[in-house]
């Protein structure tokens, strides 16, 4: 049988160009990847926008998710038979009805709000960006100096209403899903991890020692192996 396509969504403070470590090892396996735009404007009309992408692509789809990411691939999923298994990497899954400003500060942890530089918009909202001096130590403190240096510069802001819309749908309850996560993660806390993925009835769940927050980008062979197994097991 032909492989899925692996649709990778990017969350907050990240860009699409943030899984091209997991991309490369993905397509050397012979796996079509595409990484989407993720709009960062608010959790139903971004999940509005995977969706449509997900909708237009032919056969079984993985549906990979980073951070904000894991709420919109849960979102963008629902309903959708050709998405075949989920895959959080350092991810929020909530529940319908639940807002990522919910789940990052139920277990303590976070030190991401101390971190923020609010960019004010015309229409009233807030952009949300890490400030750049913050960055390499609150999201990459893994990556080399450069690389942390680019990602903070290249951040794509997360608009403020987006933290607080409950999710529209929760499709880990009915796809089969993965979960990776950093130890040392300061965006959400491990804790919270473990307990998303225990709740999501997680097919794996691993915790990658030492790692940050910017898991797709500082540790790519892992990230892609777990990927290659969601694979393995649902197509």
């Amino acid at each position: 049988m032909p492989k899925p396509t692996v649709v990778l969504v990017h969350g907050a403070f990240a860009e699409s160009a943030s899984w091209n470590g997991v991309m490369a090892r993905l397509r050397r396996a012979g796996c079509p990847t595409i990484a989407a735009a993720n709009p960062l404007r608010g959790l139903s009309s971004d999940a509005d926008s995977v969706r449509s992408l997900l909708m237009a692509i032919d056969g079984p789809v993985v549906l990979v998710g980073h951070s904000y990411g894991g709420s919109v691939i849960s979102a963008a999923a629902h309903g959708l038979a050709d998405v075949r298994a989920l895959v959080f990497v350092a991810a929020f899954a909530p529940e319908e009805g639940e807002s990522i400003g919910e789940l990052s500060n139920r277990l303590p942890g976070s030190t991401l709000a101390q971190t923020l530089w609010p960019v004010p918009r015309a229409d009233g909202s807030t952009d949300l960006y890490i400030r750049q001096d913050a960055y390499a130590e609150q999201f990459a403190d893994d990556l080399g100096e450069d690389d942390a240096a680019l990602g903070a510069a290249g951040q794509r802001p997360l608009r403020d209403l987006a933290l607080d819309e409950g999710a529209p749908a929760s499709a880990w309850r009915s796809v089969p899903s993965w979960f990776i996560w950093p130890e040392l993660d300061r965006n959400i806390p491990a804790a919270a991890h473990r307990f998303m993925a225990e709740r999501a009835g997680a097919r794996e769940a691993i915790e990658i020692s030492g790692a940050s927050h910017a898991l797709p980008a500082s540790r790519p062979d892992d990230v892609a192996a777990l990927i290659l197994r969601a694979i393995a097991a649902v197509c």
